[in-house]
């Protein structure tokens, strides 16, 4: 079997390994990317929240990004009781006058394009139609993969660092038995696009929209370019299989249940099918062993209410590409060169984590809890923000009155 050699290889060329190829290449490493896929390619999750504006600055992209056809702009996230009345929306430039208080909702395909590349662009090779299958390991460490491509061709690639960024197939973690799931996060979604639907006027005209339904469950509305809107339902399996499985069928139901996306979505042409996941968040065990580091939902995957997804994927593939660099350049990539990425990574989701726990609370409501404790309006807009890496005791200390904010899950570390 051939066998090729590198300095690091990505599995996977979504957000998390664009970036870290990305960074690594412009290092003057020798990078190979395997995607089993080819690009573009659809993807769900198309709001970023205002920090995503900073890994993707470090990246060149910020201009381009601006200067894209496939963009709207976003100021403001904005919730919707169950009623169909819209609370005061969290305007981010309130918060900061940087530049990154107006951020972007993006069609999946040609974003994710855009990343690979420039992953390209600065010197990584990206290897299309070609599939991790094994693990290779020397002793404890890992030392690459084999690989398989489309044509039926089959390669040992061997690197002295292996970056997992096969999202949420989470090629590693799999193999490696690492995944723990996050027992009280067990959500399903559907979801589907419309053309043609409303708009609200102005500044809010990109705004993502949170809208809840009984027991929990909330709809998302994201507009996006070409006059499409992407609308999607969330809710405990129980709650939305109840009576019919028919995705369709128990879509428009809700629709009914919710009185503004009924009025948003009235004028609107539903296009396309009904898409179904299982939101079920999890962590790995480990963030890393010897020679191998997991990024993005490959490490970990949190539910997707506050559209933390993307920065958490670029956030990893940023810091991922620090610690495979300085451990490049010592020429020792033991898991615990990558302690102090697993802690970062840990920390920010755990904030963020804290947060959805909160809003699925059946007694909690961010208005009620703001009015009561407006000194700490900032605190949840940085959570909102993705402004994660910072003391929040605080706000989830004086936030544990209001609804269940759950302990730090332990595990996340480096294997030792």
């Amino acid at each position: 079997m051939k066998i090729e050699r590198c300095d690091a290889l990505v599995l996977g060329a979504g957000p998390a390994g664009s970036t870290a190829a990305a960074l690594l290449a412009e290092s003057g490493h020798e990078v190979v990317v395997l995607e089993r896929e080819r690009f573009p390619r659809y993807r769900v999750g198309e709001s970023l929240i205002p920090h995503c504006w900073f890994p993707l600055h470090r990246l060149g992209l910020v201009e381009r990004l601006d200067a894209s056809g496939f963009v709207v702009r976003k100021h403001s996230v904005q919730f919707v009781s169950t009623d169909g009345e819209r609370a005061r929306p969290f305007y981010f430039a309130r918060h900061s006058d940087h530049p990154s208080s107006r951020t972007w909702q993006v069609a999946r395909g040609p974003f994710d394009s855009m990343l690979v590349e420039n992953a390209i662009e600065k010197g990584a090779r990206v290897e299309h139609g070609a599939a991790a299958r094994e693990l290779l390991h020397d002793g404890q460490a890992v030392r690459g993969v084999r690989a398989a491509w489309c044509d039926g061709g089959e390669r040992e690639l061997h690197a002295p660092i292996t970056i997992d960024a096969t999202g949420r197939d989470a090629f590693a973690q799999s193999r490696l038995r690492w995944r723990v799931p996050d027992a009280d996060l067990r959500k399903f979604a559907i979801w589907t696009y419309y053309r043609g639907a409303l708009r609200d006027p102005g500044i809010d005209e990109g705004a993502t929209t949170i809208a809840y339904l009984p027991e929990k469950g909330w709809f998302w509305y994201i507009p996006q370019s070409e006059d499409r809107v992407s609308v999607g339902v969330v809710a405990e399996r129980d709650y939305l299989y109840r009576g019919t499985r028919d995705p369709a069928s128990i879509f428009e139901r809700e629709v009914g249940l919710q009185p503004w996306i009924e009025r948003h979505l009235a004028c609107g042409r539903q296009t396309g099918e009904h898409f179904v996941t299982s939101d079920f968040s999890y962590r790995a065990r480990h963030c890393a062993c010897d020679g191998l580091v997991l990024v993005g939902d490959a490490f970990a995957f949190l539910d997707p209410v506050f559209s933390s997804g993307v920065y958490l994927a670029l956030q990893s593939g940023a810091l991922a590409a620090d610690a495979a660099h300085e451990a490049l350049a010592a020429g020792d990539a033991a898991a615990v060169r990558f302690a102090a990425y697993g802690e970062r990574m840990r920390r920010e989701i755990e904030n963020m984590r804290r947060l959805v726990h909160a809003f699925y609370d059946p007694a909690f409501r961010f208005s009620t809890f703001l009015k009561a404790h407006p000194d700490l309006g900032d605190d949840v807009t940085d959570c909102l923000i993705g402004n994660l890496d910072r003391d929040f005791h605080a706000l989830f200390t004086t936030m544990k009155a209001y609804a269940a904010i759950p302990e730090p899950l332990a595990h996340g570390g480096p294997l030792a």
